[in-house]
């Protein structure tokens, strides 16, 4: 409703420009008052047009509020301040617009979006790290659809990296198992319902470690192992290959298996053995020389290497760039900015190259396929994207934007322009979430506002560990307060309040926010939560419960009805708030899209379920005596359930009939 009035009042805008001053204005600045005596919506036009039109800001604003009228959804325009204009909503066409459901629906585009998450190197389990990737990637998916975009969902999977190369050094070396040992630990693994990922976890642990606790020229010597094993896997056709392949493609399929536990999918696995042994780099190689984007390096300290200029301009003959980006090395051996220009000029369709497919991972709705050098003749179609998110921690920045302007150098300048870096800061752990995971946490980390993990050094929390662990604590609290529901529902009630827990968590906090991962914040029934939020529903839902009443028919009833005289004085304007909010949803989405920040839907969320509590306790709605108020409370409640239903489904988080 609230971006559907937003959208009327800036074409109605630029119509009385135009026809009052002969000015075409593409952008109207519609801001939100602080409080509702200055109307639902604001707008400074007269402060911007002051100095074009020479007059005073105020005598502008009186000038254009007399030609405004009153458009259909409007009841008045008001001068405010030195020039402010506030439009102050006719409520009773609001509240009739929501309950229509008039406004619900997205205009369905033909932008193909391309996002690309979660991307776990294949070397270990999961981790809490991880996870914040994937359900920030998976509920931008999300918003997008919600939005009426077609979306493909990709997880790059590095086969043929570092972190693989050391766990197949620590089976190969320190293990000393043959690739059908490995075969078969494998599957004895999976026979007994072990994991193979955790299992990799402590052994690329070791394998680290191992790195570093020798003498100098043994702790050499192994490191010139892990680079042989390094190349022997990014070569290929080889054992030491079949070994990163069969352990990588296994700890891929847990992988998968946990992020769908979280309610999360995706519909390609492109993997980098196949960039390689496609030789996808080689085209994208001809193209970057053909266009001027690289230039090979004769003096300096990058003598021997094709270099990209950071500044876009080949520098003149007999200077050199010092700064200059090195794509291809003098060894001949392409950096990992090369092989991503390589990749996203197949994600735009630029490459004039195709992977092969097969099919790799049954969702209940669909096929995942992953990457092959041949692969099947029947296959959906990826790539050939109008727009790319790619969901990849602060970090990689600087080599994001490498490929950014790569593309704008080849004269791509849409698709560089259609390129998001959606970057986001690390999770850690609170020290009191650390120590309750069983970790000994050191007295000096204990004052500590959080406590960094890492992997490689054997600190962190594995994905399905925590996802266990929430599910546990919660099934405990289920346990005792819905004691008459059988096993099945109770554990499924565990599972939506754990879930929606963590995935709350990851997303109300800004993309550029660390986040310090606490249980007790999380699970926390009070304040901004997960099950704060999903018990505004559950007690919006016992309404209609007891009122034996289906809120979709109080809407239908509802909806010849004038609620004018409801939505009036001190009382009318503490619910409309309430129906206000709720209208704002399709708004705070737009908001996400255009800045790729999900945490103002995670807020939303929050600030809608919290006036929806103050309003399930002031109102005592199913003993009303008057039964028109009655059906208006009733309507409220009915709107604000739909809402919150479809802000949590936005953000991936269920919601239980019961707490």
């Amino acid at each position: 409703m609230y971006q559907e009035l937003k959208n009327r009042l800036e074409s109605h805008l630029r119509d009385v420009l135009k026809a009052k001053y002969d000015l075409t204005v593409d952008n109207i600045p519609l801001e939100t008052p602080p409080d509702l005596k200055f109307g639902e919506l604001a707008t400074p036009i007269a402060f911007e047009l002051a100095r074009k039109l020479r007059k005073a800001p105020k005598v502008i604003a009186q000038e254009i509020v007399a030609e405004l009228g009153t458009p259909r959804g409007f009841a008045s325009f008001e001068i405010a301040g030195a020039g402010y204009i506030n439009a102050y909503f006719d409520r009773t066409v609001a509240v009739r617009l929501m309950t229509s459901g008039e406004d619900s629906q997205p205009v369905k585009t033909d932008i193909h979006a391309l996002v690309e998450h979660t991307s776990i190197n294949p070397n270990k389990a999961a981790h809490i790290g991880h996870l914040r990737n994937a359900i920030l990637g998976d509920t931008f998916v999300r918003l997008l659809k919600a939005a009426g975009r077609q979306v493909a969902v990709q997880n790059y999977i590095d086969n043929t990296g570092v972190q693989v190369a050391d766990v197949v050094v620590g089976f190969l070396y320190l293990e000393k198992k043959s690739l059908a040992e490995i075969r078969t630990l494998i599957e004895e693994l999976e026979l007994h319902f072990q994991r193979v990922d955790f299992y990799c976890w402590d052994l690329y642990a070791r394998t680290s470690q191992w790195y570093t606790s020798g003498s100098d020229s043994e702790n050499e010597e192994r490191k010139k192992l892990r680079y042989q094993t390094l190349h022997e896997i990014e070569h290929g056709k080889n054992e030491t290959a079949a070994v990163a392949d069969l352990i990588s493609t296994a700890i891929l399929r847990r992988h998968l298996e946990t992020m769908l536990r979280l309610g999360i999918e995706y519909d390609f696995l492109p993997r980098e053995s196949e960039i390689l042994h496609l030789n996808f780099w080689a085209l994208a190689f001809e193209q970057l020389k053909q266009k001027g984007v690289l230039y090979f390096e004769n003096e300096g300290k990058n003598k021997g290497c094709w270099v990209m200029s950071r500044t876009g301009a080949t520098p003149a003959a007999g200077e050199v760039d010092e700064d200059a980006k090195v794509i291809v090395r003098s060894n001949g051996t392409v950096t990992y900015v090369g092989k991503d220009i390589a990749y996203h000029l197949w994600k735009f369709g630029l490459l004039g190259r195709d992977f092969g497919y097969k099919k790799f991972f049954s969702y209940p709705s669909h096929e995942c396929w992953i990457s092959a050098e041949h692969g099947e003749s029947e296959h959906p179609h990826f790539g050939d994207a109008q727009a790319i998110y790619n969901v990849i921690d602060s970090r990689q920045a600087d080599p994001q934007a490498n490929v950014i302007q790569a593309l704008r150098g080849m004269g791509y300048t849409k698709q560089a322009d259609n390129y998001t870096h959606f970057g986001y800061e690390m999770v850690a752990l609170t020290p009191r979430c650390a120590a309750e995971l069983g970790y000994e946490v050191a007295e000096e980390d204990n004052d500590k506002p959080f406590i960094e993990v890492s992997g490689r050094k054997g600190f962190g929390v594995k994905a399905d560990d925590l996802i266990d662990k929430l599910i546990a604590a919660e099934r405990y609290e289920v346990d005792m307060r819905q004691p008459s529901r059988d096993e099945q529902e109770r554990q499924i009630i565990a599972e939506q309040i754990a879930i929606g827990a963590l995935r709350y968590f990851m997303l109300k906090f800004t993309r550029n926010s660390v986040i310090a991962f606490d249980f007790k914040e999380a699970l926390s029934f009070t304040g901004e939560s997960g099950p704060y939020i999903q018990n505004a529903v559950v007690r919006a839902r016992s309404i209609f419960r007891k009122g034996s009443i289906a809120p979709e028919a109080v809407l239908r009833e509802f909806a010849g009805s004038d609620p004018g005289a409801f939505l009036s004085g001190e009382a009318g304007d503490e619910i409309w708030a309430l129906w206000l909010r709720a209208g704002r949803t399709s708004a705070v989405l737009e908001q996400c899209l255009s800045t790729s920040e999900p945490a103002h839907l995670a807020k939303h969320a929050f600030q809608l379920a919290q006036e929806f509590h103050n309003f399930y306790h002031k109102h005592h709605i199913l003993t009303e005596l008057d039964p028109e108020r009655r059906m208006f409370l009733l309507a409220t409640a009915a709107i604000t359930m739909r809402e919150l239903i479809t802000v949590l489904d936005m953000l991936g988080i269920e919601s239980p009939e019961a707490m």
